[in-house]
């Protein structure tokens, strides 16, 4: 099953509203510190309502530790990012994929780029920049989800 990795998020209702979708789908939401607000209950109850009991999340103190876990567990890093042309609804997804999200501020720093080991974008119309980080989520989720049967 994939999993959602939030990158130093900025606003809680985007985090509580993918933990909700996390406990719903059946999958992991991982946060990778520092985030934006206070990680708990309180922050997230809001948009993730009474789901937070059934969300199962991971929490890694910064970039590197995250780091550290995905190369010992051995799992792909997909950025989900405006800065890329390779479309998600392109890509042969995998059961033990993470589909990262950047900040909402900021994306995603080099860094993490360069990290990543494709990089996908969702196609949008006209002069669209961009797409709410949740809702973004949720649509390449969906996909991987689909591939993943």
């Amino acid at each position: 099953m994939p999993d959602l990795v939030l990158f130093q998020p900025d606003i809680p209702g985007n985090t509580g509203t993918l933990l909700r979708l996390g406990a719903c789908m059946g999958v992991k939401v991982h946060i990778i510190e520092p985030a934006g607000f206070r990680l708990d209950e309180k922050a997230f109850r809001r948009a993730g309502m009474d789901y937070l009991d059934q969300a199962a999340m991971q929490r890694h103190l910064n970039w590197e530790q995250f780091e550290e876990w995905r190369h010992t567990t051995n799992r792909r890093l997909l950025l989900l990012t405006t800065k890329s042309d390779q479309a998600y609804t392109d890509f042969e997804f995998e059961s033990s994929d993470l589909l990262l999200l950047g900040r909402e501020s900021t994306g995603a720093p080099d860094y993490v780029h360069e990290a990543a080991d494709a990089r996908l974008t969702i196609p949008m119309h006209g002069e669209a920049r961009s797409l709410n980080m949740a809702l973004s989520g949720a649509m390449v989720l969906g996909e991987a989800l689909r591939q993943a049967k």
